[in-house]
């Protein structure tokens, strides 16, 4: 009667050890895997990066407030070569037309200048430096497409020089910018940039501020 004791008492010991050695199996097994598994589903994203050219060239439009000559608009070209990823060399070429002044409104037919001299044409070289290198996200409207596209904020400075009013006028130039790479060949540029020349057409000569806000497209080259 003892032994059978024994033997039944071994048996619910071997049992139940048993089932302790599942018990921590299983959850070592569990333990491998998060109780709540995130839906994690990666979002496809094209990123525009600038191109190997240095070379970029393109055209813009944009408004000239010529000062005492009204707002016109604006329109041109621009080249540029960058030298490396922060310092660039530009030139822009611009034509826009004159108004009439506040005198020329009020006193009746009298013109201080001609059609011709109506004419703005200016022409000039600056330095450009990118100051804040970044990016900008946004999504398509309608669309499950994300886009990531490289962008810069840039300062510039140079020199030209202005046809106006019969004459030719030397022309300091400087300003900021904008710019999205809006694919690795091109890019949009959104920019405010102000020229400065002495004029003497109302009498007195003095230097002229003529604030110009202007975007345009770029490509690579």
């Amino acid at each position: 009667m003892e032994n059978r004791t024994q033997r039944i008492f071994l048996r619910c010991a071997l049992c139940f050890a048993g089932l302790l050695s599942l018990g921590f199996a299983h959850a070592e097994v569990d333990g491998d895997r998060p109780l709540i598994a995130p839906d994690v589903r990666p979002q496809k994203v094209n990123e525009a990066l600038i191109d190997n050219e240095n070379f970029e060239i393109g055209a813009f439009v944009g408004v000239m407030n010529i000062e005492d000559f009204e707002s016109s608009l604006t329109y041109g070209a621009r080249i540029a070569y960058h030298l490396d990823e922060s310092l660039f060399l530009e030139g822009n070429i611009g034509f826009a037309e004159a108004g009439e002044t506040s005198f020329e409104k009020l006193a009746g037919n009298v013109q201080l200048l001609s059609d011709e001299d109506r004419d703005y044409t200016y022409y000039n070289v600056a330095f450009g430096y990118n100051i804040l290198p970044g990016e900008a996200f946004f999504k398509v409207p309608f669309v499950d497409q994300h886009y990531t596209v490289n962008t810069n904020f840039y300062l510039l400075a140079g020199a030209g020089a202005t046809d106006f009013a019969g004459d030719n006028r030397f022309t300091a130039v400087f300003g900021g910018g904008y710019q999205m790479i809006l694919k690795d060949f091109i890019s949009l540029h959104v920019s405010v940039r102000e020229h400065l020349y002495d004029i003497d057409v109302l009498g007195e000569t003095k230097t002229s501020f003529n604030t110009e806000v202007r975007g345009g497209l770029s490509f690579f080259f």
